[in-house]
């Protein structure tokens, strides 16, 4: 896991996760040190020890007082329940559906709970954050939010990619990656992650993209992707071609069994 700090503000939680065919996809999470700190996202479950350690040094459990839950899949609910008994003061900010889908694990008390929906914002004491949907994701209660002091937007999965290595996945600005493989990868997951891309109505999906292009935030973190900077017309042309892209097609049993075959060691 690496710290990064890609925003006024802002700590990173850059951590990686190995996808056997499509290379190593970036797990992010972040510290928002306004005057009432928000953690946003809670990692991977497997990394939770580091991440726990790596997190509590950048804030003390006892000022933590938001939990940003961009949804609830499981590369985002990684530590969730373990800060919320250390940090009693924080409270869960999602939507009513993302609260039901994670009680169907663990019910989070309700006191505990703050309901924002896209277009709603919330009062941070020195900056306010404004919630929005993303145009691409994979979950219905996905969110993404954008804060005003610095102007910084955090997108959750979209305009994520895998990357060829760890310490690509793990970079501290997209600029590191040439420009032919950050758009195959982004165009490879928007088909891997969000499969009704291929299927949308074009006018319609470009329309979804324009909240975005007029907001021109001049940093993009997302949860999936090394920080973006200056770079949001870029990120979204690249989704406006992502409807054209063939529909991904997973790995089959006979390819499974070959790369199964490939992991056998050799004896001498």
């Amino acid at each position: 896991m690496r710290i990064l700090r890609p925003a006024p503000d802002v700590v990173e939680l850059a951590d990686a996760f190995p996808v056997p065919g499509l290379g190593f996809l970036p797990v992010n999470a972040y510290v928002l040190h306004a005057e009432q700190p928000m953690v946003v996202d809670t990692g991977l479950r497997g990394s939770s020890p580091e991440f726990l350690r790596a997190l509590w040094e950048q804030v003390d459990p006892a000022d933590l007082r938001w939990i940003y839950l961009t949804h609830p899949d499981r590369d985002h609910t990684g530590s969730l329940y373990e800060i919320l008994d250390a940090a009693p003061a924080a409270k869960l900010v999602t939507t009513f559906l993302g609260a039901g889908i994670l009680s169907l694990e663990r019910p989070v008390p309700l006191d505990r709970v703050h309901l924002l929906n896209p277009g709603q914002s919330l009062d941070l004491g020195d900056r306010r954050i404004t919630v929005l949907h993303p145009p691409v994701y994979d979950n219905p209660a996905t969110t993404g939010m954008y804060e005003d002091l610095a102007g910084t937007c955090f997108s959750a999965d979209c305009f994520g990619a895998p990357m060829a290595d760890a310490g690509l996945a793990q970079a501290d600005d997209v600029a590191e990656i040439s420009p032919h493989d950050l758009t195959a990868g982004q165009r490879l997951w928007a088909t891997v992650d969000s499969p009704w891309i291929t299927q949308v109505d074009r006018a319609a999906f470009h329309a979804s993209l324009e909240p975005l292009r007029r907001l021109d935030p001049p940093t993009v973190l997302s949860t999936h992707l090394p920080p973006a900077h200056h770079t949001t017309k870029g990120l979204l042309d690249t989704l406006a071609e992502a409807p054209d892209a063939d529909p991904f097609v997973g790995p089959d049993q006979a390819a499974l069994q070959q790369m199964l075959a490939q992991m056998e060691p050799r004896h001498a």
